[in-house]
């Protein structure tokens, strides 16, 4: 029996803002694929699709940011939800926009080229359909204000950093540039950060210690009261 059968059915759709972050261009990226169905058949959208019956919120943008990209356990978090009446010419849908954040070289080319998927600078994105814009930038200020109180900046980068590469990814993503001094004094303070005896030496001829973000410290020093804290000038 459909208790609800008298009730007005919508359909509900979710919306993947997957974040990506080129550690040599020094920009912040979005992952944008070519829509291949009308309504705006070949024009750039996010990584979306809808709710099938039998699965979560959850598990869908899962299931479709892995379609497109052919990874697993990626950091994604549920943001804002869009249901202006008329947002998408197709039918009535109600979209639950995801932000993801994935290292760019751990995409897999050959599967998200089958796919059609792109990474194209924050800076000189091409025009979307409906109102991925504003999801877009909703995501970003959320981004914005997350890297300032949990270390979720790690998750763009690869395993093994610089402090230069570190900052430079805060600067990317805050659009401002910031204190050298004053970054590298607030994050080594942590004790989050451990040292590696290796040297990056590709971009600099003396070479600059490589660190790695130690999650183990992190989580105990959390669960003694640590807050962090990275809103620097």
């Amino acid at each position: 029996m459909e208790i609800y059968s008298n009730s007005t059915r919508h359909i509900v759709a979710v919306d993947c803002i997957i974040f990506g972050y080129d550690i040599l261009e020094k920009e912040l990226k979005l992952l944008l694929f070519k829509r291949m169905f009308e309504p705006a058949k070949g024009r750039w959208s996010l990584a979306g699709g809808f709710v099938e019956q039998n699965e979560s919120l959850d598990n869908a943008a899962s299931r479709i940011l892995h379609n497109l990209t052919g990874l697993e356990s990626v950091y994604m978090k549920q943001s804002f939800t869009y249901g202006e009446i008329d947002r998408d010419p197709g039918d009535r849908v109600i979209s639950v926009a995801y932000f993801a954040l994935i290292t760019i070289r751990d995409i897999n080319k050959e599967h998200a080229e089958k796919n059609g998927v792109s990474w194209r600078s924050l800076s000189h994105l091409p025009d979307l359909i409906f109102d991925h814009p504003q999801m877009v930038n909703q995501a970003l200020i959320y981004l914005q204000n997350q890297i300032r109180i949990k270390p979720v900046g790690f998750e763009l980068l690869p395993e093994k950093f610089t402090l230069v590469q570190l900052q430079d990814l805060y600067e990317a993503i805050l659009r401002k540039n910031i204190d050298k001094r004053n970054f590298r004094k607030k994050i080594l303070s942590m004790g989050i950060l451990e040292k590696l005896d290796e040297k990056e030496k590709e971009t600099s001829k003396k070479g600059a210690f490589y660190y790695k973000f130690n999650e183990e410290n992190y989580k105990r020093l959390k669960q003694n009261g640590f807050y962090f804290s990275l809103d620097v000038n």
